[in-house]
């Protein structure tokens, strides 16, 4: 009940909470930071996971009591490796989006793109990834649900044809997968 309690009230603070942090006036991709704001600090670059992402992220651990927590900043194309959150019971993993534009993706499914305000519910046991778009920075604070014999399994990095939006036509797909450029497709670079 205790953890139930504290992800609503984490969820009501992300969703609801005017955005008051300012971003510095970097560039990456393309993408300027000058326009990119979010709600709680950057942490330092995320070194203990980087082998398991591709780009740059950055971790800062909002609760590692109860719940563990943590605010996690993508940089432009960056995005973790295909991953598994393991339980036996319970566990899984919540996304809440607060700010940029990234992707999440479950194995054998389209690409969904994720804004701030967007909550993706990530059950134990689902093989997935999520990052930044290639031309946006991306962060989600994320909520490991806790369970019993969780662990993560980090398996093999994303390959790009992997992944195309959800909204387009079977042959759009195809265009996309063998690599023809479009407007439209707002995938990795």
């Amino acid at each position: 009940m205790k953890q139930a309690k504290l992800i609503i009230l984490c969820s009501i603070i992300i969703l609801g909470w005017s955005v008051f942090v300012g971003a510095a006036d970097t560039t990456h991709n393309g993408a300027t930071m000058n326009k990119f704001t979010e709600i709680f600090p950057r942490g330092g670059e995320n070194t203990a996971y980087a082998q398991y992402f591709v780009g740059k992220s950055y971790l800062n651990m909002l609760s590692t009591q109860g719940a563990v927590i943590a605010n996690v900043t993508f940089e432009p194309a960056c995005r973790n490796n295909w991953h598994i959150h393991h339980a036996t019971k319970g566990g899984g993993q919540i996304l809440l989006c607060t700010a940029g534009r990234g992707w999440y993706q479950e194995w054998g499914k389209p690409a969904r793109e994720l804004h701030p305000g967007d909550v993706v519910n990530i059950p134990a046991g689902v093989k997935h990834w999520h990052g930044a778009a290639k031309d946006s920075w991306f962060a989600h604070v994320a909520v490991e649900i806790s369970g019993e014999n969780a662990k993560n399994e980090w398996l093999e990095p994303v390959k790009r044809g992997r992944l195309y939006p959800a909204s387009l036509s079977c042959a759009e797909k195809a265009q996309y997968i063998v690599g023809i450029s479009s407007p439209k497709f707002g995938g990795l670079g």
